[in-house]
């Protein structure tokens, strides 16, 4: 189940929500109304430079003076704001969501290669798990997600998604099946600069979860596509990976195919498999994953959930479904399906 929809525009021109709005909501028969979201890159280019913090308040009065004694800590609150929403006949509000713009004091970690991520990191990771009624679930720089416990329409009328403009969308109708469906709990799953949205189910999420957890991430939202983001924040950013090689660490292929390739690339994958081990992923599952240069979607190993790919142009896209992809682009030029496990990656040109 779970219906998944992604697109990147090369040349970074921008798009608004109403084209994703109506691609996701082709896909309604495979959800369940209880969770729906967007995310779009290139949301805030007034506060490009700001990490876009974005959290669920149980009590604005109470857990915000929390949070802002926190942030305050460690950096500086350029901006905030209550979310725009607009009621929805069929809606619960259940949480109130706020953003900040936030610029962090990289002098505190100068020994990191990254110190700003790794403050930013961390702070998600304190507040997410002090179980204090407020929730980080977008920590980008110029990135917003955009979720909800509803159907896809009701949840792009919620926040008036067509209102903001990204060059690379993501969007997912969730389907929940081993958690309850929550606000947290809906896709897109988002950790600084990766954002995710998942179809299926990692059958490897115990393991995975012990794997990040030692490199100080904290799985606290209950569903396994959390530990996806942490995963792809971490081979990339920390690990340093190419992209279509942390896909590999994470969708390798099987010993017997590693055996019969040349004698290169069976050192290179049987190196990825004994070094990041931990990390595969098993399971039926489709994904698309993006960060500000890329979108890049891949299926498990024998591709038991769909993945369809489109091109028009400049621009990419990624779904579950023929049918979403040409509602948002009637004129689309080529459609495929990929192999089981192998990237499709879109990048921004330079």
């Amino acid at each position: 189940m779970c219906g998944i929809i992604g697109v990147i525009d090369r040349q970074r021109r921008k798009m608004d929500g109403s084209a994703i709005k109506r691609a996701l909501s082709m896909m309604n028969e495979r959800g369940s109304g209880e969770g729906a979201g967007y995310v779009a890159y290139g949301a805030y280019p007034e506060y490009e430079d700001c990490y876009a913090l974005h959290v669920f308040f149980d009590n604005i009065h109470e857990t915000k003076r929390t949070l802002e004694a926190m942030l305050e800590q460690w950096g500086h609150i350029v901006h905030d704001e209550r979310i725009r929403t607009y009621d929805q006949p069929n809606l619960r509000t259940v949480h109130i969501p706020w953003r900040y713009f936030f610029k962090p004091y990289a002098g505190l970690m100068a020994h990191s290669t990254s110190p700003e991520d790794d403050i930013v990191s961390q702070i998600v990771m304190k507040i997410n798990t002090a179980h204090t009624g407020a929730l980080i679930y977008s920590s980008g720089k110029n990135v917003g997600v955009f979720k909800a416990a509803g159907w896809p329409e009701e949840v792009a009328d919620f926040y008036r998604i067509e209102d903001y403009e990204g060059y690379i969308w993501l969007a997912h109708n969730r389907y929940p099946t081993n958690t309850p469906g929550w606000w947290g709990g809906a896709h897109p799953f988002n950790l600084l600069d990766w954002s995710v949205v998942h179809n299926g189910e990692i059958t490897s999420y115990g393991t995975n979860r012990r794997y990040i957890e030692s490199y100080g991430y904290i799985c606290t939202m209950f569903t396994d596509t959390e530990v996806v983001a942490y995963l792809m924040d971490h081979l990339v950013r920390k690990q340093n990976l190419d992209a279509d090689l942390a896909v590999r660490a994470l969708a390798p292929p099987f010993w017997d195919d590693i055996d019969r390739m040349p004698e290169k690339e069976q050192d290179l994958n049987r190196a990825l498999r004994l070094a990041y081990g931990p990390a595969m992923m098993n399971g039926p599952f489709a994904i698309v994953v993006a960060n500000h240069e890329m979108m890049v979607g891949f299926t498990d190993r024998i591709k038991l959930r769909p993945l369809v790919v489109g091109e028009h142009g400049d621009r990419l896209y990624i779904s579950s479904e023929e049918a979403a992809i040409r509602a948002m682009d009637p004129n689309v030029e080529r459609i495929s399906m990929p192999p089981a496990g192998k990237p499709i990656i879109g990048r921004v040109a330079r």
